[in-house]
């Protein structure tokens, strides 16, 4: 398990200098997660921040964007996810994020191997970009506390497909608006239609 200073995390993103003391004061007036995950993708109170603006007019120049969070509780894999833009995760509280290269996934099949990835410990009040090539998921709990992580993307990321492409290569994988997901066969997202390709372990810390 890495910090996302070292410089093995180069090949999956960086670390932004923000000031993102704003945005944890804001996210910390929410409610508790009783448990697991919840994800909203657009929060308007974090969208009425200055940091916003920054992020839409610098971080993304000037590409409509939209500031949601992942919150909750989480210790497992589960499933991996890519978009074709890069996503800033901002760590509210200490977290974990479980990271892999798009690079690793065998498109003949729509397989990847849950061994190729790495554990990068975010502390509190660090952002950091992971780029379009980065799977990810939702971050893990540190110490089975809550974990609060704001996150922002293209605007209309994550929200229903409004078309459906014929599901073949890749376009099997296509689960979302610029969301890309491969499951994991304990997770039970393929109840909810998700391609079961992850193979190996269902990571858990």
């Amino acid at each position: 398990m890495k910090k996302v200073t070292d410089p093995s995390f180069r090949p999956y993103g960086r670390v932004f200098d923000l000031d993102v003391s704003e945005f944890v004061k804001t996210i910390g007036t929410n409610a508790v997660v009783s448990s697991g995950t919840v994800y909203e993708p657009s929060v308007a109170a974090f969208e009425a921040l200055p940091l916003f603006a920054q992020l839409r007019d610098e971080v993304y120049g000037g590409l409509p964007v939209e500031f949601g969070h992942c919150s909750g509780f989480n210790t497992k894999l589960n499933a991996v996810e890519y978009h074709r833009s890069s996503e800033i995760d901002i760590a509210a509280t200490d977290m974990y994020l479980m990271l892999g290269k798009q690079q690793d996934i065998d498109y003949t099949t729509n397989e990847y191997k849950t061994d190729n990835m790495e554990i990068f410990y975010v502390p509190a009040g660090t952002a950091v970009e992971l780029y379009a090539t980065t799977l990810h998921f939702a971050p893990c709990s540190v110490d089975g506390k809550e974990f609060r992580c704001g996150v922002v993307l293209p605007k209309g990321t994550n929200e229903p497909l409004q078309t459906v492409p014929p599901k073949k290569g890749e376009n099997a994988l296509l689960f979302a608006a610029n969301k890309w997901l491969i499951a994991h066969k304990d997770s039970g997202l393929q109840n909810d239609g998700a391609v079961i390709g992850l193979v190996g372990k269902n990571l858990e810390i």
